[in-house]
């Protein structure tokens, strides 16, 4: 059958390319453990492209390429120089707290789920549930020292770990630079027959890919701003902190602000020890979401991602299953593009004759001799002459 069925090529280039496809994932798969620096460069450049493209227009493309390199780094520096010293002070703040959050729940958090739920105060024994997390941070604290030891004594592995990030700016600045030539023979290399069809994914994939890298992480910086402010003028002492966690956890929707609302709440009751601060805690996390949901979302992510919290949890932890960190790294990115592709696929099956095809209803008529005959709609069928004496 001619006609679009046949728009990517007939069935025997369909399996070639299911096959090349195949082939490609599992080289993937294969480099998985050196692709880090290369996957970590090529989201920078894709990052990167649309602002060294306008520098373009008044400096060449390696000036324009060194001043963002230039402005990274001094933010990233000056990021570190800042976040580092806060967040240690925020970790022993809450180290410093930790005792009193202890206490709290034993002479207050117990025995309320023991008159409400019926919990028995043995499950709820702090001083064995601190005596077990001990013993296993200990355990655990014996293998990451002897680890660490044995990667200290791996200079192999320090010397790998130096040259991935010495490899990530380098590789980075090179794909930027060339980033319009390398996209430009990609884009020769399609065969023509399915290139509009190519083309089309791709453009449709970035807008998904654009709006996700540059809008959600933006969503995640403001979240995490607002909720460590509003926290910190409420009056929590760990609230900064518990504001960052929150933001940073947010790509994966009501996740953020179901951990910050638990950790805000508990913070204000250990430290306060009254439901007014529980109250203004709620009140923040409440002010947050709705700034998420109806400013934040649709003007700097839009409607055009459209994945299910469910789908982006599950990307997570297969991409993490499959390809480690790397895999956690590129799981939205690349669930993003499968869901340009399923959109796709889903107009193509929509507009195929076995969706479209309807059969023809068909009436049944009684006959003589208790036989019956059957037509299409629309038309009767006739009676079978009775059988002769």
């Amino acid at each position: 059958m001619n006609g679009p069925a046949r728009e990517g090529g007939g069935p025997d280039l369909r399996w070639q390319w299911l096959v090349l496809l195949l082939v490609l994932g599992a080289i993937v798969y294969l480099l998985s453990p050196v692709l880090m620096p290369f996957a970590v460069a090529a989201l920078f450049a894709y990052l990167a492209d649309p602002v060294v493209d306008r520098l373009e227009r008044f400096a060449g493309r390696r000036l324009a390429v060194a001043l963002v390199f230039l402005v990274v780094t001094i933010v990233v520096v000056a990021v570190l120089l800042i976040l580092v010293p806060f967040v240690e002070r925020q970790i022993g703040n809450f180290l410093t707290q930790l005792p009193v959050w202890v206490d709290w729940f034993q002479t207050r958090a117990t025995p309320w789920l023991e008159t409400r739920f019926g919990i028995s105060p043995d499950v709820l024994d702090t001083q064995r549930i601190i005596g077990a997390l001990q013993a296993n941070w200990k355990e655990a604290g014996g293998f990451a020292a002897s680890a660490l030891a044995h990667v200290s004594k791996s200079g192999l592995t320090i010397i790998g770990w130096v040259l991935n990030l010495v490899m990530i700016p380098v590789v980075a600045f090179y794909l930027l630079r060339d980033w319009d030539v390398l996209v430009q023979r990609i884009h020769v290399m399609i065969p023509r027959s399915i290139e509009p069809v190519v083309s089309r994914l791709a453009h449709e994939s970035d807008e998904v890919l654009g709006a996700f890298l540059r809008g959600q992480m933006s969503v995640m910086v403001a979240l995490g701003v607002f909720y460590g402010v509003g926290l910190w003028l409420v009056g929590v002492s760990v609230g900064p902190l518990i504001g960052m966690i929150a933001g940073l956890i947010s790509f994966v929707p009501y996740l953020g602000a179901i951990t910050g609302v638990v950790m805000g709440v508990i913070a204000a009751l250990v430290q306060y020890q009254d439901w007014g601060h529980v109250l203004l805690v709620l009140g923040v996390f409440a002010v947050g979401q709705t700034l998420e949901g109806y400013v934040l979302v649709p003007r700097l992510v839009g409607e055009k991602i459209g994945l299910h919290p469910v789908a982006v949890i599950f990307a997570v932890l297969a991409g993490g299953e499959l390809f480690g960190f790397l895999g956690v790294l590129l799981a939205l990115p690349v669930t993003s593009v499968v869901v340009v592709v399923l959109r796709y696929l889903y107009r193509r099956y929509t507009q195929s004759e076995l969706y479209t095809t309807r059969a023809e209803p068909v009436i049944v008529v009684p006959a003589v001799g208790g036989r019956v005959a059957a037509a299409p709609a629309g038309q009767v069928a006739p009676a079978p002459h009775p059988p002769g004496p």
